[in-house]
């Protein structure tokens, strides 16, 4: 892998609602995904690597594996900071992220996703990450370690 001088990271602020709480007020858990995806969405932009622009370059990236630990529960109405940081491109697709308290900074929650290039055309899976996408994620770390 090529060594990074500065990891690639997108952070979002959210603020839980109401109708992703179960009925004790705490949010449930299959709705974190939606949070982690905003981070990952913020990330893949950072880049020019949009979902747009993904299906554009003939490429779709289905996750093929996921961990979360759930450090404390999430009450509705909470503010939140997402960050979302790409630890592997070249075969695959790894984020990591972290679930933090907006006002004290502790940590929430963490987990990672894979993915994996798919091509649109056939549906087989890529061994290794198209240069479309390599290339970007290069270009940016080029840019920030000049």
């Amino acid at each position: 892998m090529t060594k990074i001088a500065q990891p690639l990271t997108a952070e979002v602020t959210i603020v839980t609602s109401f109708q992703d709480a179960d009925p004790m007020g705490v949010i449930y858990h299959g709705n974190y995904f939606r949070y982690f995806e905003e981070a990952r969405h913020a990330l893949m932009e950072k880049i020019g690597y949009s979902y747009r622009e993904m299906q554009a370059s003939g490429y779709v990236w289905p996750i093929i594996d996921t961990r979360v630990k759930y450090v404390k529960p999430l009450p509705f109405n909470h503010a939140i900071r997402v960050t979302a940081t790409m630890t592997e491109w070249e075969n695959r697709l790894r984020v990591d992220y972290v679930i933090f308290d907006l006002d004290s900074g502790k940590r929430l929650t963490k987990a990672h996703t894979m993915q994996v290039a798919v091509h649109i055309d056939n549906g087989e899976m890529c061994y290794v990450s198209p240069t479309v996408f390599t290339d970007k994620v290069e270009a940016y770390h080029a840019g920030k370690t000049e």
